[in-house]
């Protein structure tokens, strides 16, 4: 029906010729903004029921005084399904070192926030089938684990923390009870405002999207985006450095490269970079970690994003 639609307009509405470069890029542009706008309704929704179970307040009871790699691995598992995003990271921080949780256990909650984005997750899926989606979110899991334990380890870690972040005390928060009205009054609310919040960043990737599927070659993407360009990972993520947006936004763009014949890993070290280690995030977090952690921060992250591009292009 949507696809339908798409041709509809594209052909008969706007009267383009079907085959060319611009009737393309429109009709992808028409075609993934319905469609993608459509499930991120729907997820979004169910998401927000699910996360109406994981209150900022249980999250921390859970994580506080974890061993750690159990912390590490619980940690990156509730990153999932909590609601934080990077204009959050700071009072997440805070309230998680307050509560007792390890810096290392921590720092493997905020990369995996918002790098495993749940709502990217079900849209991986639907997009492009179960493996993808499940190699999306076990690299992101590895990737946040295995960081958080190596800054977790790092000598005299907790001195590299802003010196105010240990004075503060936020004080214990009662756990809300909440009825399934509540939750689905909530889960309404969340999905009217995130949708508020990430539809432009959605339609800017499809947008993007859009004019890689009509106009860009095949032939451009294999000489410097394929295989054969040892060097098209860590171009991939020099390029996302820049960027902001959520996972969900970045899709529309990965699914364009994708069919234009990108390996899978290159695409994912893109996709994980814009979420991750973006200077926007590094700007963020530049309020709670002195530089010289900050740095560190996103350079463990680079490699570690860097390896799993190239791991993935190599066996897929």
């Amino acid at each position: 029906m949507i696809k339908t639609l798409a041709d509809w307009l594209t052909e008969d509405i706007f009267q383009l010729t079907t085959g060319t470069h611009l009737a393309d890029a429109v009709n992808f542009f028409i075609y993934d903004t319905v469609k993608i706008l459509l499930m991120l309704a729907v997820i979004i929704f169910v998401v927000s029921i699910i996360r109406s179970f994981f209150p900022p307040e249980k999250v921390k009871k859970i994580l506080a005084r974890k061993a750690e790699f159990v912390g590490n691995i619980l940690a990156s598992l509730l990153g999932i399904v909590t609601p934080f995003c990077s204009c959050s990271a700071v009072p997440v921080f805070i309230g998680f070192l307050e509560a007792g949780v390890p810096l290392g256990v921590t720092l493997s909650f905020l990369i995996a926030s918002p790098m495993i984005n749940e709502v990217a997750l079900v849209l991986l899926w639907g997009l492009f089938g179960a493996k993808i989606a499940l190699i999306y979110i076990g690299t992101g899991l590895a990737v946040a684990i295995i960081s958080g334990i190596i800054l977790g380890r790092i000598p005299a870690v907790e001195k590299m923390v802003e010196d105010y972040v240990w004075e503060l005390r936020m004080g214990e928060t009662e756990i809300p009870k909440l009825s399934w009205r509540d939750r689905f009054q909530q889960a309404s609310f969340h999905t009217q405002d995130i949708l508020k919040r990430v539809t432009l960043y959605v339609i800017l990737g499809i947008g993007v999207g859009a004019v890689i599927h009509g106009y860009v070659p095949i032939d451009f993407v294999a000489t410097y985006a394929g295989r054969d360009n040892p060097f098209a990972v860590p171009l991939a993520v020099l390029i996302a450095i820049p960027l902001y947006s959520n996972a969900a936004g970045t899709i529309p763009i990965v699914q364009a490269l994708m069919g234009k014949g990108m390996p899978l890993g290159t695409v994912l070290a893109f996709m994980m970079a814009v979420t991750a280690i973006s200077f926007p995030e590094m700007v963020i977090l530049r309020k709670v970690l002195k530089i010289k952690l900050l740095v560190i921060f996103a350079a463990i992250l680079t490699v570690a994003i860097i390896m799993v591009g190239y791991l993935f292009n190599a066996i897929m």
